[in-house]
């Protein structure tokens, strides 16, 4: 995958946090070398996280998000500083920007505890060095610039450099599921929900992961996918589909095939695949009045065959004969307080980076509630779990 066609969520996030002032947004431009966010004296000028994926060298690929001073006043500051907070749920790298003039404020020193409580990388950068006469001795995790004269800007992108190679592993989607040469079919339909003129996000990942590993990739849909298989001369490795169309799969790739579902796959590379599959269990326990959040971690426009609106709950009502109260979110919304909820129905992620897809696991359960997701869900309603799980054998034996 080229660095320009990274997807946003596969790019390392960096975020800069600070008091209103203490120059985030001047450090931000001038480690992007781009007017990324206005610049002014004027307290608070920084409303709202700004966001731009970009190539950062030495870095490579990543997402710079710019937030709003975290002394912002009023009610709508409360809000921003909420909003910059939030922020930390899908930072990889922390950059705190104190204002060297003044040192650090209560506020530095609150979200310094946060950093080291959720382990977030970070690094404390002491701006406005042409402004000071003297220099405290600064921790490895500290360094003096000038957003102004440019002073250090060049040593702090080392620095993020240096802790990015720990910040974020590199995982594999499919590669280690395949061999050099194997052929592996891709069911891909094409109906109402399907975007114009192009695959999903989830589909192009496991598609290129199977090139750079120099396997081969034939993509199919269902209506054609019984005769593909049987004009093909060497038995497929591994069948994927779209998990809307698992069942109507399942019943044409015959038992001696492997098959499981790209929502599946996305399921272990992003998050915590055997928790979400603990989760299933409790679709069969649904009472009717439960409390269901279906999360989504995109924004798109809802169809009338909508999956997270329209074919999520009927599948569930289906399958657990039960009527529960649907919450529906998405994007970046998802709810602080989860004790509600009796379960979370969550999409396969794609949108979201591994550091926000992880939160949210955590903070199921940290309240107790049950996780599962598009994949792990169908296939369970639909009797083929233990099917779909045969690519993993060490989760498959926990069923």
């Amino acid at each position: 995958m080229s660095l320009q066609n990274t997807p946003s969520s596969e790019r390392l996030h960096i975020g800069f946090f600070g008091m209103r002032n203490a120059g985030k947004s001047s450090v931000v431009n001038a480690v992007t070398n781009q007017d990324l966010s206005v610049v002014s004296d004027v307290l608070g000028t920084t409303t709202d996280p700004v966001k731009k994926a970009m190539e950062l060298l030495p870095l490579g690929p990543v997402v710079i998000i710019d937030t709003p001073g975290l002394d912002d006043e009023g009610y709508l500051g409360e809000l921003r500083v909420k909003k910059a907070k939030e922020i930390l749920a899908k930072t990889d790298i922390a950059v705190l920007v104190v204002d060297a003039t003044k040192g650090m404020s209560d506020e530095d020193k609150e979200l310094l505890s946060i950093f080291k409580e959720r382990k977030l990388p970070f690094l404390i950068v002491y701006n406005k060095l042409d402004l000071i006469s003297e220099r405290k001795e600064l921790l490895q995790n500290e360094i003096y610039v000038s957003a102004n004269t440019k002073e250090n800007i060049d040593k702090l992108k080392e620095l993020l450099s240096e802790l990015s190679k720990n910040a974020k592993t590199e995982k594999p989607i499919v590669s280690d599921l395949i061999d050099e040469g194997d052929l592996i079919v891709l069911v891909i339909p094409i109906d109402e929900s399907a975007p114009k003129g192009r695959l999903i996000l989830p589909q192009q990942m496991v598609m290129r992961d199977i090139l750079d590993h120099h396997a081969n990739c034939l993509c199919t849909q269902v209506e054609e996918l019984g005769s593909t298989l049987n004009m093909l001369k060497v038995k497929p490795k591994l069948v994927i589909t779209d998990s809307q169309a698992f069942k109507a799969v399942a019943k044409i790739v015959p038992e001696d095939i492997t098959l499981t579902s790209f929502s599946i796959i996305m399921a272990r590379y992003k998050g915590d695949l055997k928790s979400l599959i603990q989760g299933a269990s409790m679709l069969s326990q649904l009472q009717t009045g439960d409390k269901v959040l279906i999360a989504e971690g995109c924004t798109h426009h809802r169809q009338c065959r909508d999956i997270g609106t329209v074919k999520m709950p009927n599948w569930i009502e289906n399958f657990s004969n039960a009527k529960p109260q649907y919450t529906f979110t998405s994007g970046g919304s998802f709810p602080d307080d989860l004790s509600e909820f009796k379960l979370i129905v969550h999409c396969g992620g794609c949108m979201l980076n591994e550091k926000e897809m992880k939160r949210r696991m955590e903070s199921s359960d940290a309240h107790s509630v049950p996780i599962v997701n598009y994949g792990v869900a169908i296939a369970h309603m639909h009797g083929i779990l233990h099917r779909s799980l045969a690519p993993f054998p060490d989760i498959q034996k926990l069923l």
